[in-house]
């Protein structure tokens, strides 16, 4: 079994930067990727970021280009959110899945989900 345990959420003013964690424990996770959903109040899940285990691949969902980051060390993947705007107000979500398909389908884990409030 895999555990996700997401931390690093809160509150802060637009143009501002978190950085969110995902703590991955339980069987190995090689050749997984690892994602970042959120999903905004009222609204459905998006994909913006995933990393292969291996870091070798990254991708993020056009409206955070330039502005996230995801990165892999050891167990732990983290999400840089520079340059936030209102709009990436959401809950976020670290999920895992067997490919970067599956992961966009249906991911295998996730965690409990971290509150990100960004003000105006």
């Amino acid at each position: 079994q895999v555990q996700l345990v997401e931390s690093g959420g809160g509150l802060v003013q637009a143009g501002g930067s978190l950085r969110l964690f995902c703590e991955v424990s339980g069987r190995t996770l090689s050749n997984y990727t690892v994602g970042w959903y959120r999903q905004a109040p009222g609204k459905g899940y998006e994909l913006v970021a995933h990393i292969t285990w291996s870091g070798a691949s990254t991708y993020y969902e056009d409206s955070v280009k330039g502005r996230f980051t995801v990165s892999i060390d050891k167990k732990t993947v983290s999400l840089q959110m520079n340059s936030l705007k209102p709009e990436d107000t959401a809950v976020y979500f670290c999920t895992a899945a067997s490919s970067s398909i599956i992961l966009l389908i249906s991911p295998d884990y996730w965690g409990q989900g971290t509150q990100v409030t960004v003000s105006s």
